[in-house]
Parts: structure tokens; sequence; C-alpha cells
């Protein structure tokens, strides 16, 4: 990452959340020279940003006189708290920042809310959604899609590019929120597919790192069926994202299918899988355990092959 960047370094920058998803995404914007401020609910988490160069300060109201804020939470119901409830950003219409960047995966209803807040108190809001995890951050690979007014859109993209690998503007309103939805929908496709095919491939005798490296070196293979081999293979379920947010994606998802009249057999068929991931319990582990949902119901037991499988990431190898 680059350690300066003129264009990032003029606005003052306000961070909501700092989970792994916040905490890498803080840190990568510091590096490229932004000026961070950053609060998170548990300060202790937070604390190890300021070996990046941010400060880590007590209360949201310490954020509200800074520029640019991003939020980067789990829910709507967290993202409506941090903003709009007792000591959240807004709650002084007299003291507010200039503009909010949400980052989080929310409902476009949501965000229509947050976003009138932010109207009546004369805050821009950009809906920024992210995809990637805390690795992929690290990488450099993230990738943005943003909506809300477009001269606004303009004055942040700076501070979004130092973020992430790739920032689209896709028009006004919440047109972001719609766009993530439909990304997460076919990642729980993918994932559940990729989960069908290799346990296939396996109750037939071939090994998973053999299949997945075929498959990965295929015309079918992608970034995420790779960085996703390593967890298939070894069965390390290390969460970057859970069968729970995948479920709620796909609440979102399915919800905004109904709205608009789509028809979505296969998303409506992958959610299932994922009810039942998260039925198994486990819902703090990857949602690549739908890889073991599948085996079980091919009464297949898997174990780890102990086989060492590029990600596709290296280069975040080594970073905090």
């Amino acid at each position: 990452m680059s350690t300066s960047n003129p264009d990032v370094a003029g606005p003052t920058v306000g961070w909501i959340g700092a989970g792994r998803m916040g905490f890498a995404m803080a840190a990568r914007l510091a590096a490229a020279g932004g000026r961070v401020t950053v609060w998170n609910r548990t300060r202790a988490k937070a604390e190890p940003l300021a070996e990046d160069g941010c400060t880590i300060v007590d209360t949201i109201a310490e954020l509200r006189g800074l520029d640019v804020v991003f939020t980067m939470v789990s829910t709507p119901a967290d993202l409506e708290q941090v903003l709009l409830g007792e000591g959240g950003l807004l709650a002084d219409p007299d003291d507010v920042p200039d503009v909010v960047v949400d980052c989080s995966t929310v409902s476009a209803e949501s965000s229509a809310t947050v976003r009138d807040a932010c109207a009546r108190r004369g805050v821009s809001f950009v809906a920024a959604p992210v995809s990637g995890n805390a690795k992929v951050v690290r990488a450099g690979d993230l990738t943005i899609v943003a909506s809300g007014p477009e001269e606004t859109f303009n004055a942040v993209a700076p501070l979004l590019r130092a973020i992430a690998r790739s920032v689209t503007y896709v028009g006004s309103g919440d047109l972001a929120r719609l766009v993530k939805i439909c990304h997460n929908l076919f990642l729980g496709v993918v994932t559940q597919s990729m989960a069908e095919i290799t346990v296939l491939a396996e109750k037939g005798g071939v090994s998973r790192a053999a299949f997945l490296e075929f498959l990965n070196n295929s015309v079918l293979g992608s970034v995420f069926t790779r960085y996703k081999s390593p967890a298939f293979v070894n069965l390390d379920f290390t969460p970057t994202f859970t069968p729970v947010l995948l479920r709620k994606d796909f609440d979102l998802g399915l919800a905004a299918a109904r709205e608009l009249d789509v028809p979505m057999p296969v998303a409506a068929a992958t959610a299932q899988q994922v009810q039942t991931s998260v039925n198994s319990g486990r819902v703090e582990d990857d949602f690549a355990i739908l890889l073991d949902v599948q085996a079980r119901n091919s009464a297949l037991t898997l174990k780890s092959e102990e086989v060492a499988v590029d990600d596709g990431l290296g280069a975040a190898d080594g970073m905090r």
C-alpha cells in the first residue's frame, strides 16, 4: 500500500465500526494518507488501528465535526442506532458531518430511512457497500459499488479508491443496495454449487484439492473459487462471513425479488441450504460450512486433506 496520497490527505475522516471489515478498511485508508478517527463499540478492538495512524475515540459525538464519516456495521438496526440513536452521529442537528458514507450491507428501505434523516439535517449520504473480506481488503482487491448524489460521490471517490481496487457508481438514491444484494445472492448460489460439485467429485474418488485445482485453472475458475479453496480443502472455517449474515442477505434479496416480481428459483433453493447451515448451530463459522451440509446430506464424512492451497491473495500474507 502507498504510504501517502495527497488526494486523500485533505478531508478529515471519521470511521464507525472496526469489526473485521471495518478494521481493515480504516487501516488501508489511513495507510494511504487519510486522517482517520475511529469509534468502535468495543474500544479495545479498535486500539491496534493507532499503529496505522488512526485516532481512537470514546464517543461517536467526537466524529460529528469531521468532513466525512464512514459507517461499516452488521445490521440495519446497528446502522440506525449509530446514526440516529441516543448519542448517535446525527443526534444533534446543529453538529453534523458534511457527508456520511455507509459501506454496510442493508436493505434499500433501511438505507432510504437513513438517507432521509441525513437530508433533513443537511448531510449528504452515499451508499457504498463492498465486495470482499478483510484479507481481500489487505490484498488491495476490494471492490465498491456506490450510489447517491453524483457530486457527493465525486467528492468522496478518492477516499473510496484509496480503500478499493474498483469503485463503480451506479446512480442516485439507493441503487447500490440492490446491486450488493444481487451480488450476495450470487455469492451464496456459487458457494452452494461449488459445495455440490466438490462433494460429487470426492464421493466419486477425487480429492478436493485435485478437483479444485482443476476448477480454478479452468474457464470456470474465479477469484472467489480460488480464495474459498483452502477452506474447502482443509476445512478451515475461520469466519470471513457467517451463515447468519448470508441468511440476512438472502432474506433481503428474496424480498426484493417478490417486490419486483422476479422469480428466483435457484436462489430460493439455496436459501434453504443456508438456513440449514444456520440450524446446525455453527453460526460463528464461515459460510463455507455449506460444504459440510452438502457432505452430510450425501452421507460423506469430510476430513482435512492437509494440503497447502494458494488462495490467490498472497499479497495480504503477513499483513496485519
